[in-house]
């Protein structure tokens, strides 16, 4: 394991960090666009923002395992405030931005874990920037729907289930199903 004082560790858990709070925010502002979509019956698109927040759950938590690892703390402030009450282009807008910037900085700091030598680190941001470009493919589709053909795209979206599928198995329901106690 690396020095856990090292400049190069440093560096690495400092990219890490960051990520981790723009994760976080990701998820936070996913979820609330869930929510807001789920209200106003977007149910297709609604389900689609709640798998992409699981995503940067899942992200988020290989974040911060791999500070732990390297004898780090992982954040737990996101990088930003979430948005409310946005227009549904808006959301689409907003969620092209947050892609784009993070692939940008997960560019960046892909750079930063091989210059230091971290290619653990390197392989985790390899991922990360292969996903969010996926997020971001969605959202560009969406908003050129909508640029294209406006409330007749809408109309389509609207109705059907928010959920993305049957819910995740939590704590409380893994432990019921076990028998403990």
């Amino acid at each position: 394991m690396a020095n856990p004082t090292s400049p190069k560790n440093s560096a690495v858990i400092e990219v890490l960090n960051k990520a981790r709070a723009s994760e976080l925010a990701a998820i936070l502002q996913y979820m609330s666009q869930h929510y807001e979509l789920a209200d106003k019956d977007y149910g297709q698109i609604a389900a689609s923002m709640k798998l992409i927040a699981i995503d940067e759950m899942r992200h988020a938590e290989m974040l911060a395992e791999r500070v732990l690892l390297l004898n780090g703390r992982p954040t737990s402030r996101p990088d930003m405030e979430t948005k409310k009450n946005q227009p549904i282009a808006e959301i689409m807008a907003q969620g092209i931005q947050l892609e784009e910037t993070a692939l940008r900085e997960y560019n960046e700091s892909l750079h930063v874990c091989q210059k230091n030598n971290d290619y653990v680190s390197a392989k985790i941001f390899e991922l990360l920037i292969a996903e969010e470009q996926v997020h971001l493919e969605y959202f560009q589709d969406i908003q050129d729907h909508i640029r294209e053909l406006g409330n007749a795209y809408l109309a389509t979206q609207v109705g059907g289930p928010a959920e993305a599928g049957a819910p995740a198995k939590g704590f409380v329901a893994s432990q019921a199903a076990g028998g403990a106690a």
